[in-house]
């Protein structure tokens, strides 16, 4: 007995005395090193809570294939193959975009003196034609031109002449312009049912989403101390979303939307919250196919856990506020088709909304609303520094200086159509998707449309095998049609307007024989199926993708 208690009174010596010999500096290290595999720890847990064992594996195997992949693609013989192809993708890219020609006039340095109005005009109607610019009058467009009429346009370069050098940078010089940016912002919020609200003017739909994201960063932040904010999305939302987050140092967690449905899975998104979440996002409608999110249940979680809940409508704008009015948010077939649910300020735990007024709001590109619940909330968006030595320097939005003749452009534009003129465009608008979306539902077998889109967007993809949709687009293309080309699933969509509206018959007949053509003779060349077809064939796709993307933006600078 005396001998074990010996052993013990020796052991705990020993223990002592090698406490005793630690030093300060490595007990520090060691407590590092336990935080850090904590911390490593907890974000592994919440990653794999958020997106399940099965998609953390598939990003997991899909990122050890793209490295492997890339390493192969370093080896001498595959690296000068791949540049190969790249340099005639980037000469093609460039005989597409640059103008070709000995005869072609660059202007790449200052004209000595100055150029007349008259050889102005006609230097740009020389690159119009020169450059066989699109003429977007035929309607053939999927979006890209909202065009209220050319009345309205008149009343838009009026408008422009009389504000062109304006700046709301200086209410004290051009208050008139403050006036009418505080106004579209709250005609914009009674729209969306939230007259006591707050919100600003953007360049776009991007910066509008862009600035949410970054409100709600700085609004975790000081109100909950959060320093590794995350935010959830729907694999449908926005690209713009990624792009804030990146901005702005968030981590996304993109979760799937129901195949059938496309709405974004809701016990996924009440899985993925955690103490770093600061936003959720829905739409209303999404982009990629023109369906909306469940708002409701988005709200009531982003209630429950005391977090934002961002609506994106950019694209739903002066459409989805007026589908009640017009009659057609029961949507068709007693509510199973196209049915309107909540979406905006009504709905318990939405916080902000994103408008764009120069979509169906047929104001001048670069304007949008970015709306919040209260004007506490707003003030997160603000960017203010007082120190600076050139004076107190504060602005609402990314931009210092902006253009007001945009502003008095869409003021005039919502004062010119008024809510009689924005309620025949949406029934018009949203009559001629129906029709299209009908029409492939009822008589195009090989055709399937992506879920009950129930505004202006409709997206379909190919049930039949035989058929690939990224070849109907592209047949599409050579009849005069500008579509988009989607992926997950692949699949193409239109985004009517008002020029669509008189096409809808041209429309269904292109795409019957475009249906047949891709069936028939598929020529695996066309830019959907080439560019799209390549983000889906390997590991390094998209990576490749990326590198034509980069290419593409690096062209359209070159003069």
């Amino acid at each position: 007995m005396s001998s074990v208690s010996s052993r013990l009174s020796s052991s705990t010596a020993a223990a002592k005395k090698l406490v005793t010999a630690s030093s300060p500096y490595e007990n520090a290290k060691t407590v590092l090193l336990v935080y850090f595999v904590l911390k490593q720890s907890l974000r592994a847990l919440r990653h794999l809570r958020a997106r399940g064992i099965t998609s953390t594996f598939g990003e997991f195997w899909r990122w050890v294939c793209e490295r492997v992949l890339l390493l192969v693609l370093q080896m001498p013989s595959m690296k000068k193959k791949v540049q190969t192809e790249m340099n005639r993708a980037k000469l093609d890219i460039e005989a597409k975009l640059v103008p070709q020609g000995a005869d072609v006039v660059r202007h790449l340095s200052l004209p000595a003196e100055g150029k007349s109005p008259e050889w102005i005009m006609e230097e740009m109607i020389k690159m119009d034609k020169d450059q066989a610019m699109s003429d977007w009058r035929h309607g053939k467009l999927s979006g890209a031109v909202y065009h209220g009429g050319d009345d309205l346009s008149r009343v838009l370069v009026a408008a422009f002449e009389r504000y062109a050098v304006s700046n709301p940078l200086h209410p004290d010089v051009f208050p008139a312009v403050r006036k009418m940016e505080a106004e579209i912002v709250a005609m914009c919020l009674r729209m969306y049912n939230n007259p006591d609200g707050a919100g600003t003017m953007t360049s776009g739909g991007t910066e509008s989403i862009v600035m949410a994201v970054k409100t709600y960063r700085d609004w975790a932040r000081a109100t909950k101390g959060i320093t590794e904010p995350e935010m959830i999305i729907p694999a449908t939302a926005h690209a713009a979303f990624d792009k804030g987050a990146a901005y702005m140092g968030i981590k996304v967690h993109t979760l799937p939307v129901d195949p059938r449905t496309r709405k974004v899975n809701i016990k996924r998104v009440r899985r993925a919250i955690n103490p770093n979440t600061i936003l959720l996002v829905g739409s209303a409608v999404n982009f990629p196919d023109g369906n909306q999110d469940d708002v409701v249940a988005l709200g009531k979680l982003a209630s429950s856990h005391n977090i934002g809940l961002h609506v994106d409508c950019c694209l739903g704008s002066f459409i989805m506020p007026f589908l009640e009015r017009a009659g057609l948010s029961e949507g068709e077939d007693g509510g199973k088709k196209y049915k309107l649910e909540p979406f905006d300020f009504r709905v318990k735990g939405v916080t902000s909304i994103s408008c764009d007024t120069h979509k169906y709001g047929f104001a001048p590109k670069g304007s949008s609303v970015i709306m919040y619940r209260d004007a506490a909330l707003r003030r997160h968006q603000y960017y203010i520094t007082p120190n600076w030595t050139g004076g107190v320097y504060g602005s609402p939005s990314l931009s210092g200086s902006r253009p007001g003749a945009l502003i008095a452009g869409t003021w005039a534009a919502m004062q010119y159509m008024g809510s009689d003129g924005y309620l025949s465009s949406c029934r018009e608008i949203v009559g001629a998707a129906r029709a299209i979306a009908n029409t492939i539902a009822d008589s195009i077998p090989e055709l399937d449309v992506l879920g009950n889109p129930p505004a202006s967007v409709v997206a379909f993809t190919s049930s039949d095998p035989a058929v690939n949709i990224l070849e109907v687009g592209d047949a599409m293309a050579k009849r005069g049609w500008h579509l988009n080309a989607l992926s997950g699933p692949p699949a193409v969509h239109i985004a009517c307007t008002k020029l669509t509206v008189p096409l809808v018959d041209t429309f269904v007949a292109d795409l019957r024989d475009a249906i047949e053509d891709a069936r028939a003779a598929p020529s695996g060349k066309g830019t959907m199926v080439a560019l799209y077809g390549l983000g889906q064939s390997s590991a390094v796709g998209p990576s490749m993708v990326t590198e034509l993307a980069a290419t593409f933006i690096d062209t359209l600078y070159k003069a």
